[in-house]
């Protein structure tokens, strides 16, 4: 192998700085790289990256293959015990110390050892070699390479893996760079915007005109609230209300597009007559869940700091400008348009008349029914009056498409 070993690393090397720059993910690139290893000869059983994440949830991510036919990216969130485990493990050495940690695994334990050899060692595989993958940064993320060979890995075969760490980093950091690029616009501007965003749609004024259910809530009592509310308990009580929300309109296929404030838009976008009734059923479903878990936060609330959450939910539907709103330098992807600000009048109104949801008379025309009429009133900016419903909904399962009130069943009995 030793003469062989230049030609593997070589042909790895010039595959890297190829066809690997358009793998999409880290998972198809370290199967890929496990193979071309194993042709040369060299006896790859499992093979691992590990990179930290900028990422609001995920600390790291790792891609691990292995020769039985394991396929899997994992992701590690922050935690005291992830914490604990890297206190013993190789990825510690490499990372602080910016070196390759070489483990033959015997068959009886030997102390000490770190965490993960035992595990390897259950499995069959008798080496084990982690190294760091520089990037340009500064920053070290480590790969590893564990064989179940008798005779473990040779010292030439050491040498392959270190010969392809440059490389093997700069593609593994661009695809991080990609990733990171779409996390952050998507937790910042919206999975929707931000992929529109990444596709090249960053000028002002750049967008289009769709069409949505626009979901606007208001949460009641705010301004008294955060003039009285410590700051560190004022920023644990929104997170609490905009999680609930953010949490239903995702679960029914919605998005958050903005939080102004004590605010939350989201939009339900359709396209035809039946993905508007669809989008409407789901923007109800987003709706009552939302007060469904505040109700849940309101019961476990035992903290004397910070009152019950009530929430004014308001739908409109209609046409909106989803695009570039802003100055030269600093740009908002966005929703704007008459159906937004009625929107956000609506809710201003829900929460005038005590109500948790109401929704206009384009919803009500996308129901198919004018069940549930609360009411005809001025609203601020507005010419003309304006009609709102308020839906009875069930406290759990599927929306009724046409609410009915009260006065409409008693009716329906004479």
């Amino acid at each position: 192998m030793a003469l062989e070993a230049p030609l593997v690393s070589a042909a790895i090397v010039q595959w890297l700085y190829g066809d690997a720059l358009a793998y999409d993910d880290s998972l198809s690139l370290i199967e890929d790289l496990a193979h071309r290893l194993r042709a040369g000869g060299i006896p790859v059983d499992r093979a691992t990256t590990a990179i930290m994440l900028l990422h609001p949830n995920v600390r790291a991510e790792a891609a691990v293959w292995t020769s039985d036919g394991l396929r899997e990216l994992r992701r590690y969130l922050e935690s005291e015990y992830v914490d604990e485990s890297y206190e013993n493990s190789p990825f510690k050495v490499v990372h602080t110390e910016r070196r390759t940690v070489r483990c033959r695994i015997p068959p009886v334990p030997e102390e000490p050892e770190f965490g993960v050899i035992d595990d390897l060692r259950q499995q069959g595989f008798t080496d084990y070699a982690a190294l760091p993958l520089p990037f340009s940064d500064g920053s070290v993320k480590a790969v590893t390479f564990a064989t179940k060979a008798a005779d473990g890995f040779s010292a030439s075969q050491i040498a392959v893996f270190e010969s392809i760490l440059r490389p093997l980093a700069t593609v593994c950091e661009l695809k991080t760079l990609q990733r990171t690029a779409q996390t952050l616009l998507d937790t910042y501007v919206g999975e929707r915007a931000g992929g529109r965003v990444l596709n090249g749609t960053i000028k002002r004024g750049e967008g289009e005109w769709i069409s949505a259910v626009v979901s606007f809530a208001d949460l009641r009592g705010f301004t008294k609230l955060s003039n009285t509310l410590p700051a560190d308990k004022l920023i644990l009580f929104l997170n609490k209300y905009f999680g609930a929300m953010t949490e239903a309109v995702e679960a029914h296929g919605g998005e958050v597009l903005k939080f102004i404030g004590d605010e939350v838009m989201a939009i339900f976008p359709y396209e035809t007559e039946a993905e508007a009734a669809d989008a409407a059923r789901r923007a109800l479903t987003a709706a009552r869940d939302t007060n469904n878990r505040i109700a849940e936060i309101n019961v476990a609330n035992t903290c004397s700091y910070t009152p019950d959450m009530s929430v004014g939910i308001a739908l409109h539907a209609g046409n909106v400008f989803f695009g570039n709103v802003g100055g030269e330098s600093r740009l908002d992807f966005t929703v704007v348009g008459p159906v937004v600000n009625l929107s956000a009048r609506i809710a201003e109104l829900a929460k005038d008349l005590n109500l948790n949801i109401l929704v206009s008379e384009a919803v009500a025309e996308i129901m198919g029914c004018r069940g549930g009429l609360y009411g005809t009133y001025e609203v601020k900016g507005f010419d003309e009056p304006v009609s709102v419903y308020a839906p009875i909904l069930p406290a759990s399962g599927g929306i009724q498409f046409c609410p009915e009130t009260t006065a409409a069943r008693a009716f329906d009995k004479n």
